[in-house]
């Protein structure tokens, strides 16, 4: 079937917001090449477990579609209708498993030497689309928190190395209460500027306490999800013939009930999809800490994000690692703190692709000791400060 071909009635499987949503820009939709629309469809069917952010997204990309004029239309995707399609692709499920096409469009079309040409339509599209629609603005700069080194010994080390041009370093830090300190400012700023899904707590352990008005996302709370996850892949990849590939397609249809989870359904997908797409997030903590702050980012555009890394277990080999056994961790400290430093630089450069990083602010302490980074629009780059400071004037810096 082809895009031309499309009833309401095809939409049916989908979920009610998304069914909605596809039935009333149907007309424009009918008129997409193939070898785009799956691709749409891909993050329209999950629509209704989409933070705000990724929905409004999605929203003005099919209002802005629908608004095209017909010779528009045909100039935006050109580049699209150029590329053939296999018939075997044309007669496959393509509404209902938009990301199982994706996938196999994309083999096909590296087989078929189109890639390069897909890959131009879609950067050309993605221009076009950037220029026609823009996000709303935000409410109050956005603020980001990194909390590195739990427990860590003291570290002879440079630390913060790649954010020091960006920001004053400060050396003399009174660490007293400092967590809760960091913790409270969040909390205000949720208080102060409620919005769903716009301030996150996100741990590398376990959690400390903080306000209901923060999205938090917890190592530790995850524990038994974890577990239940590095069972099913165990009892997975024991298969005949299940390769990477068939485990990928097969943890991609995992939703929260099949790991335990429940509650907020919105909160449990993107956990789902924390611990089936990151690389290490179901087995090293401060790879979950790093990789939980890029999708708040990416998906849910924080307004305020603090990331507070834990020690993390030491290497072993991947098949003990996977195996989830009930062996006693021993955990890496140093190596955590390195991984945590760069972490928040990471968090630091996620931060900076969103709107308003122009304003945005960013903090890193490392966490019970005296040192810290921040960055803010008020604050010189590239500075030092020997300066006696405790964590409540370092947030007076950046939250201005």
């Amino acid at each position: 079937m082809l895009p031309h071909d499309l009833k309401p009635e095809h939409f049916a499987a989908y979920p009610p917001q998304a069914n909605s949503l596809m039935i009333a820009h149907l007309d424009a939709i009918r008129e997409l090449p193939l070898s785009f629309l799956p691709s749409l469809l891909r993050e329209a069917i999950e629509y209704d477990f989409k933070f705000p952010a990724e929905r409004s997204a999605i929203e003005r990309e099919l209002a802005n579609i629908s608004s095209l004029p017909h010779s528009q239309s045909i100039e935006w995707f050109h580049g699209f209708t150029q590329l053939s399609l296999s018939p075997a692709l044309e007669r496959s499920d393509w509404i209902n498993l938009p990301a199982q096409f994706v996938e196999q469009e994309a083999a096909y079309l590296w087989s078929t030497h189109q890639l390069d040409a897909f890959r131009k339509a879609a950067s050309e599209y993605g221009l076009r689309l950037a220029a026609a629609t823009h996000p709303d603005p935000i409410p109050v700069r956005r603020l980001g928190i990194a909390i590195i080194g739990q427990d860590a010994p003291p570290y002879e080390g440079v630390l913060f190395r790649n954010l020091r041009k960006h920001g004053t370093y400060f050396g003399r830090v009174k660490p007293d209460n400092g967590l809760a300190l960091l913790l409270s400012a969040a909390n205000e700023r949720a208080k102060l500027h409620p919005a769903p899904y716009a301030h996150w707590y996100v741990d590398g352990g376990q959690s400390a306490e903080h306000s209901s008005a923060l999205t938090c996302v917890s190592y530790k709370d995850l524990e038994p999800t974890r577990a239940a996850l590095l069972d099913y892949i165990q009892t997975e990849i024991k298969r005949p013939g299940m390769g990477p590939e068939e485990l990928r397609t097969h943890l991609a249809k995992l939703t929260p009930a099949d790991l335990g989870l429940s509650g907020d359904p919105v909160l449990g997908r993107f956990q789902v999809k924390l611990l089936t797409e990151g690389s290490g997030t179901q087995i090293f903590s401060t790879t979950f800490a790093q990789w939980t702050a890029r999708e708040a980012l990416r998906r849910a555009e924080a307004l305020t994000l603090v990331v507070r890394f834990a020690p993390r277990q030491k290497q072993r080999p991947m098949n003990e690692l996977l195996s989830n056994a009930s062996s006693k961790i021993e955990l890496d400290y140093v190596g955590s703190l390195i991984d945590a430093d760069m972490g928040s630089y990471y968090h630091w450069i996620n931060q900076q692709r969103l709107p308003g990083f122009e304003q945005s602010s960013f903090l890193v302490w490392l966490e019970g000791q005296s040192q810290a980074i921040a960055i803010a629009p008020s604050l010189p780059r590239g500075a030092e400060s020997n300066s006696e400071i405790d964590v409540a004037k370092l947030i007076s810096l950046v939250v201005g």
